[in-house]
């Protein structure tokens, strides 16, 4: 009789048992089951760098419109645009914006890359414009002529080099003809007016502020790129792009100025992220870019013309989906590179403007 009772008792806890230790082992904190959070963290750039103010507009229109789907996105601050890829790889990061010559080399495995990274476009954002500056009575007229000089070439590991070296090379310059310096834009021009630098690389989004002090603090020569090396290089690279710098955009450049964008910054993701989440971000960030041009002037490079424009790296299925959607994506991407072979075996999927399946936002983690 005991025996009886006693395996009757058995029969009846098991279960119990068995659910209370399987919830458990996946408990969010309240004793249910885990969840998977709807977050996503955009990889950036240092804090008060061009990559940090463009992520924190992406993020807010991302949030004010995709309330309803319950999805939280936060600019994160990080050393830029190689940090971003090594992350994004280990799926430490869900997004992140990176200077897409840099990616370029990444996506390749070719150096100083250890491997090919498994990263992939999902808008192309506003040209990088590369400027070379020297005090007007450096004597430093070309750019074979910084050969022996001290030339900031940008943050140590931003990977400045990754554009630098590809155009110096064209015009006949190495690194091994100069001394290269490391600092960040406020401080390339301190150095240059110090004296402790003689020529110093500027990038970004035209107009550029630090310029700008550079031309209004001190008499600035902006040495000239060769027109035939400039051709070559766009021959080579499809993130190299002619840019013409509008005469008076500063101080010290009266005329138009032909420049290079040496590689556009773009917003990239994973290769393994989820192909219907890809299409909802780029699809509310091309719909909202007057919400994001309110934010950032990053937003009126949210076109037809520029956001599917190939820079070298592989654009994602899901944003590759809404751009043939709208009847915008270039016909020359499908065969130079910008369609990965993924994209072309899926079947067209179903638009997902109705509410993704998430559950409820969780509090949002620190940093």
């Amino acid at each position: 009789m005991k025996r009886s009772l006693l395996v009757l008792i058995c029969l009846v806890m098991f279960p119990l048992l068995a659910f209370s230790g399987c919830s458990g082992d996946n408990s969010s904190g309240s004793g249910g089951a885990k969840r998977r959070k709807p977050f996503f963290s955009m990889g950036t750039s240092p804090l008060g760098g061009t990559f940090q103010v463009v992520g924190d507009a992406l993020c807010q229109v991302l949030n004010e419109k995709l309330q309803a789907q319950r999805m939280k996105f936060q600019a994160k601050a990080t050393k830029g645009s190689r940090e971003n890829i090594r992350r994004l790889d280990r799926g430490e990061l869900e997004l992140a914006i990176a200077n897409s010559s840099i990616t370029y080399f990444a996506v390749r495995g070719q150096k100083p890359w250890d491997r090919p990274y498994q990263v992939r476009t999902v808008m192309t954002l506003a040209p990088n414009v590369i400027m070379l500056l020297t005090l007007k009575d450096s004597g430093i007229k070309t750019i074979p002529d910084i050969k022996g000089k001290r030339v900031v070439v940008g943050p140590a590991g931003a990977g400045f080099e990754m554009f630098l070296g590809p155009l110096l090379a064209e015009h006949g310059v190495t690194y091994d003809d100069f001394q290269p310096l490391n600092n960040n834009q406020a401080g390339a021009v301190d150095m240059l007016g110090d004296g402790s630098a003689d020529v110093i690389c500027l990038g970004g989004v035209i107009p550029s502020g630090t310029i700008a002090r550079a031309c209004t603090t001190y008499d600035i020569h902006f040495i000239p790129f060769d027109p035939e090396a400039c051709n070559r290089l766009v021959q080579k690279y499809p993130f190299f792009h002619h840019i013409v710098v509008p005469g008076g955009t500063y101080p010290d450049l009266p005329d138009d100025f032909p420049a290079l964008n040496v590689g556009s910054m773009h917003v990239i993701t994973g290769k393994e992220m989820d192909a219907d989440t890809v299409y909802l971000i780029t699809k509310t960030l091309y719909e909202q870019r007057e919400a994001v041009l309110k934010r950032h002037p990053v937003g009126k490079f949210i076109n037809p013309q520029n956001a599917p424009s190939y820079t070298g790296t592989p654009f994602h299925p899901g944003a590759i989906r809404f751009y043939r959607e709208q009847g915008i994506w270039p016909p020359e991407n499908i065969t130079n590179g910008a369609t990965p072979p993924e994209a072309e075996a899926q079947p067209p999927g179903a638009n997902t403007t109705a509410p993704l399946d998430l559950p409820p936002v969780d509090p949002l983690p620190r940093d």
